[in-house]
C-alpha cells in the first residue's frame, strides 16, 4: 500500500492527492500536522531518499530559521534533529510507495507515471 507523508493545506501535497486519486491509485494519507512524523519512517527515509533530499531549502519554513540552525544541518543526524522540530521543513510529499519503487519527495506527475503505478 503506498502511504503519502505531508501536510493537507500544502499546495503541492494537494496536487499529489488529486494525482493519486485520478490515476485511481490505492493510499493512505498521513498528515504530519495531526500524527507527527514517523521517527522509525524518517530514520529510513534518511537513507532513501537522503538527507539532503528530505531537507527542503526553499521553503518559508527554512528561510524562518536562523543562520546558525541552517548551518547546523550538515549530515542525517543533524537533518534528523532539525526536521523532527520543524515537520514543515520536509521536503513534500514524501511517498512510499512500496519494495518496488521505494521513497520519493516532491511531486513530478511524469516521474510518478512512469516509475509509480
Amino acid at each position: 500500500m503506498t502511504t503519502l507523508y505531508g501536510i493537507p493545506n500544502c499546495d503541492t501535497v494537494k496536487r499529489a492527492r488529486a494525482w493519486l486519486d485520478e490515476h485511481n491509485a490505492a493510499y493512505t494519507f498521513h498528515d504530519f500536522k495531526k500524527q507527527g512524523v514517523p521517527e522509525a519512517e524518517l530514520d529510513q527515509w534518511l537513507k532513501q531518499p537522503g538527507w539532503e533530499a528530505l531537507v527542503n531549502r526553499r521553503g518559508t519554513t527554512w528561510r524562518k530559521l536562523d543562520e546558525a540552525t541552517q548551518n547546523s544541518v550538515v549530515d542525517a543526524a543533524s537533518a534528523r534533529a532539525v526536521l523532527l522540530a520543524n515537520p514543515s521543513l520536509i521536503k513534500r510529499p514524501v511517498v512510499n510507495w512500496g519494495p518496488k519503487t521505494g521513497v520519493t519527495t516532491g511531486f513530478d506527475a511524469e516521474n510518478w507515471a512512469v516509475n509509480a503505478l
